[in-house]
């Protein structure tokens, strides 16, 4: 059962309160609890799962799911960076550079 609060906006279409638990269980293939946890703290292809604490109890909407599917899927798309991915390789990079300069006493 989904909570009766409206999320701030007050848009009806999708904006029940979801546990974490209740909308893994709506989810196709039924991810497990903290593949959503993961989703709200790191995120897939640079896109957070949002997500609010009512009461110590931490919530998600029909609304916001749908914003990260679309926004994950747009993500994923050709031609489309993954900026997760590609800075902590650029910072990498620049550190390996620098190793190298200062080897070279440069």
């Amino acid at each position: 059962m989904s909570a009766t609060l409206s999320p701030a906006g007050g848009e009806p279409d999708g904006c029940r309160y979801l546990t974490l638990a209740q909308a893994a269980a709506e989810l196709p293939g039924r991810p497990h609890l903290s593949t959503l946890h993961r989703w709200r703290l790191r995120g897939v292809r640079g896109v957070r799962l949002r997500t609010c604490v009512v009461g110590g109890r931490r919530f998600t909407t029909h609304r916001w799911l749908r914003d990260f599917r679309d926004a994950t899927t747009a993500a994923a798309a050709p031609g489309a960076t993954d900026a997760t991915a590609t800075a902590p390789r650029r910072e990498s990079a620049i550190r390996r550079a620098e190793d190298e300069l200062a080897r070279d006493g440069i």
